[in-house]
C-alpha cells in the first residue's frame, strides 16, 4: 500500500496543532485535526508527552500503514538536521535544550524504525504551504512573513526556502536586521505596539486585538497603525526588490487588523518603487501545517536539504 499520508504538526507558543496531509491530493484531512494547549514552561517529558498525546489523535484516525511520517514547523533556534532544540533566552520551552525531540517523540509514540520524523523552521513551513496550495501558488517567487509575538519571513523560489545567496539577508529572514534604534523584530511585532501606546498614554494593553478596537475612536492608536505601516513599507521594500518577489504573502495575529494598516503600507511599498503584490493568508495555520506535512514528499525533501542547516 503507497505511503501517501504525512502528518504536518505546528507547535506555537502555548500549543500544538497537528493534522494528516495527503501528499498526492495536496488536501489537509480535516476530521484528522488534533490540537492541544501547551505549557511552554513544563518539564521536557511533560511537553514531550502532550506533543505525542496531540500527535496519537491524529495518527489513530488513519491507517498506520499509508503514513509515512511527521513533519514538525518548529520555531528556532532549533537543529534542524538532528531534530536538537536550542531554544533559549525566551519565555518558551526552555527546557527542552538540548533534547533530541526526534528521538523523544519517536520514543512516545513507540513508531517503528523506518518511521520518519522531520523538522523545518516554523516560518519557512508556513511560506512552503502558502508558495504550493496557498496565494503564492501561481508564482515562482515569494516572500511570506507572519506579524506577531515577532517578526517572522522567509523567502521562497520555485517552492524551496532561499536562506542564503546576495538576494535574500543571512539566515533568509529578516528579523535580526538592524533598524533604528535596535532590530526589525523590537519595531514589527506585537510588543512594540504594546510598548508604544503604553510610553504615549501610561495605559497597559494586552494586544493588537484589543488595540485595534480602540483605533476608530482614538487617534493615538490609529496614529500607531500609520506609523507602523509607512516604516514596514521603507524595512521591506528593499528586500522584496532585491529577491524580486512577485507576491508578499501576510499572517500572523497582526494581519487581523490589516484594514487599519494595510493601505497605508501598500503605498509606502510604492513610494519605495516597490510594486510587489500584496495578499493576506487565507491558509493561516493550515499553512503551516501543509508546509510540514510536505517534507516527506520525496521531491520537496531533495531539494530542501541544503537549506536547512542554515534556518
Amino acid at each position: 500500500m503507497e505511503r501517501n499520508l504525512a502528518i504536518g504538526v505546528d507547535i506555537g507558543g502555548s500549543h500544538i496543532t497537528c493534522a494528516a496531509v495527503d501528499l498526492v491530493s495536496g488536501k489537509i484531512l480535516r476530521e484528522t485535526i488534533s490540537e492541544r494547549e501547551v505549557n511552554n514552561q513544563a518539564q521536557a517529558c511533560e511537553i514531550i508527552n502532550k506533543w505525542a498525546e496531540a500527535l496519537a489523535g491524529s495518527l489513530e484516525k488513519v491507517p498506520a500503514e499509508k503514513v509515512k511520517g511527521i513533519g514538525f514547523a518548529m520555531p528556532g533556534p532549533f537543529d534542524y538536521v538532528k531534530g536538537i532544540c536550542y531554544i533559549r533566552g525566551v519565555a518558551k520551552y526552555e527546557n527542552l535544550y538540548g533534547f533530541n525531540i526526534s528521538d523523544a517523540v519517536s520514543s512516545s509514540l513507540e513508531v517503528p524504525d523506518d518511521f520518519l520524523i522531520r523538522f523545518m523552521n516554523d516560518v519557512s513551513a508556513f511560506a512552503v504551504g502558502e508558495a504550493v496550495i496557498g496565494k503564492a501558488a501561481d508564482y515562482k517567487r515569494s516572500m511570506s512573513v507572519t506579524l506577531g509575538t515577532g517578526l517572522g519571513s522567509a523567502f521562497i523560489s520555485d517552492r524551496i526556502p532561499v536562506v542564503d545567496g546576495p538576494e535574500v539577508p543571512k539566515l533568509g529572514c529578516v528579523y535580526h536586521l538592524p533598524y533604528k534604534n535596535g532590530i526589525a523584530d523590537d519595531y514589527f511585532s506585537t510588543r512594540w505596539f504594546i510598548g508604544r501606546y503604553k510610553n504615549l498614554t501610561g495605559r497597559e494593553l494586552k494586544g493588537v486585538k484589543e488595540l485595534s478596537e480602540l483605533a476608530a475612536s482614538d487617534k493615538i492608536v490609529k496614529d500607531l497603525f500609520t506609523e507602523f505601516a509607512n516604516d514596514l513599507g521603507v524595512f521591506l521594500a528593499p528586500w522584496l526588490n532585491r529577491f524580486n518577489a512577485e507576491i508578499l504573502v501576510i499572517g500572523g495575529n497582526i494581519s487581523h487588523a490589516y484594514n487599519l494598516f494595510g493601505d497605508i503600507f501598500e503605498e509606502s511599498l510604492k513610494k519605495e518603487n516597490c510594486m510587489c503584490r500584496v495578499t493576506l493568508s487565507e491558509l493561516k495555520e493550515d499553512a503551516a501545517l501543509f508546509g510540514s506535512a510536505w517534507l516527506l514528499d520525496d521531491n520537496f525533501w531533495k531539494s530542501v536539504q541544503h537549506a536547512l542547516p542554515l534556518m
